[in-house]
């Protein structure tokens, strides 16, 4: 202790690493991951309060990088998709304001101070973000202390009501039937009904694509708006169903696969590192006129896509193109193909975000009361971030990272901030675990996580008519905690799972944030 006590930043580190191997223990199928950080900083601190000295400039740092790479990696498609996720996004804010006001009742019933209310609220909601938000608004350090009781209660709770429900089977009759065991399939088709490629439905649509050609023995790539004639052999590419229909459509499959002859046309992944080409659409490359050549698929982190022009690309994406020989080498150049340029950040944009984020998070709303409301550093990046996010890039600015660095960023953050937080918290948390207030202040965390969960799965089930997987999706994602999410995953394999998950955590945050004044001023 008395060497942590001479070296913060060995503190840092102790407690992080300690924190991830706590974290990586199962309890059953629970695992606590980064908050493995704040339970060892709660201790250390308990012992020496000293140890979380100028913690709080690491607190506000993690903070910031955790929330403005979530808003950058979901800005994009939380705006694209707004519309057709209100019924969702409208879910958790109901989710959320039923959770606020079961904690202002239990406040009163339980007598809990207001600012360790606040606390567990965001405990029982497992929203950092929020927690520090009601540290600023509050100046006290109370509400950590409620996040540190209500959180592991919350995370418990989370995974037991997802896993039961994940796995039920009911009649989501306005949700689309899950593609988990769909694969992208090449089949290569010989065609008895000669159209033109804009005559076939699915191909306008954009549900299958075309790679290779062959006709009279010469194999190359097929052009956008060609003519197929009687004879040819021609490679489709795409889900299943789409892709039978338009064997059914064209002709019938040959076992014979096209894309076997490499001779004169290749196929390739080229790793999208060209800064000249983020955030542009494939069609702006006009590689089938230039190079006779087609991107068919796009595989982003463990997604794969069916590629058509419309397709925007991002830093590390790996595109299949089907390319004639000779232009192969021209053709990488343009996309770049450099595993080291695309793991690089880009210190001037990310730096820049964050501070725009930090200066949005300065301005002050006053609230009823006397009190003033700062979306802080909790909530300013977030929100910049999800803005620059659907943005993509402003002239040489691009703000969207590669998705192996937002993903290494955020979780260095996310324990920065648990470690610091664990690290300042610690001889509160102890003074509190020690009072009669211990047992009320974790069965109010309880019933909050029950009831706000109770009340999403209702307006998912009987309201918005979806599946029991993306029920269960929205859950984790309107408690945003990764453990929960894997208890579903790991049940069952259906991406309406994650599709939820990502609809509903970041807007989740933010209405969280919004909440906290509620909680600190009823």
């Amino acid at each position: 202790m008395q060497l942590l006590g001479s070296s913060p930043l060995l503190t840092l580190f102790v407690v992080i690493a300690a924190g991830s191997i706590i974290g990586a223990i199962p309890f059953g199928k629970l695992k606590f991951g980064a908050a493995g950080a704040l339970f060892v900083g709660l201790a250390l601190s308990a012992a020496d309060p000293t140890l979380g000295e100028g913690m709080a400039l690491v607190q506000s740092l993690g903070l910031a990088l955790f929330v403005y790479t979530i808003g950058i990696s979901a800005g994009a498609g939380f705006f694209s998709q707004f519309r057709s996720q209100l019924g969702l996004l409208g879910s958790g804010v109901v989710a959320t304001a039923i959770a606020a006001l079961i904690s202002v009742l239990l406040g009163h019933v339980f007598d809990i101070p207001r600012n360790l209310l606040a606390g567990l609220f965001t405990g029982a909601m497992t929203s950092a973000p929020a927690m520090a938000a009601a540290n600023s608004i509050s100046g006290s350090s109370d509400p950590s202390v409620g996040y540190a009781f209500g959180y592991p209660i919350a995370v418990i709770v989370g995974i037991i009501i997802v896993s039961a429900i994940v796995t039920m089977r009911w009649p989501g009759r306005k949700d689309t039937p899950s593609l988990a065991d769909a694969h992208l399939t090449p089949v290569t088709i010989e065609v008895e009904h000669p159209e033109n490629l804009r005559e076939i439905p699915r191909w306008r649509s954009g549900d299958v694509q075309f790679s290779y050609l062959q006709r009279n023995g010469e194999t190359r790539v097929v052009l956008p708006g060609e003519d197929l004639h009687e004879g040819d052999h021609v490679v489709a590419v795409g889900l299943p169903e789409p892709v039978n229909q338009v064997i059914e459509e064209l002709g019938h499959k040959v076992p014979e696969h096209l894309a076997d002859d490499r001779s004169n046309v290749e196929f390739e992944r080229f790793v999208v590192s060209n800064p000249d080409l983020y955030s542009r659409k494939i069609a702006e490359l006009s590689l089938p006129a230039r190079y006779g050549a087609t991107v068919t698929r796009i595989q982003r982190g463990d997604l794969e896509l069916l590629a058509n022009g419309n397709s925007v690309l991002q830093p590390g994406d790996r595109v299949a193109v089907v390319v004639p020989t000779k232009y192969h080498d021209d053709v990488e150049a343009i996309f770049g193909n450099s595993e080291r340029k695309v793991s690089e950040v880009d210190a001037l944009t990310l730096a820049l975000g964050l501070t725009i984020g930090v200066l949005v998070g300065l301005v002050e709303v006053p609230l009823p009361g006397g009190l003033s409301f700062s979306l802080g550093t909790a909530a300013g990046p977030l929100v910049i971030g999800m803005i620059l996010g659907a943005i993509r890039r402003t002239g040489p600015l691009v703000w969207q990272l590669p998705e192996a660095a937002n993903l290494t960023l955020r979780q260095f953050g996310l324990f920065l901030f648990l470690a610091g937080l664990g690290l300042t918290a610690g001889p509160s948390f102890a003074e509190v675990l020690a009072s009669p207030l211990a047992w009320k202040a974790a069965l109010t965390a309880a019933i909050v996580t029950i009831f706000s969960c109770v009340a999403i799965l209702l307006c998912c089930r009987f309201w918005l008519n979806l599946s029991a997987p993306r029920s269960a999706g929205a859950m984790a994602g309107f408690l945003g905690q990764a453990a929960i999410l894997e208890a579903a995953v790991s049940k069952v394999a259906d991406e309406r799972i994650d599709s939820a998950y990502a609809a509903l955590f970041a807007f989740a945050i933010i209405v969280k944030i919004l909440l906290v004044p509620v909680v600190l001023t009823l």
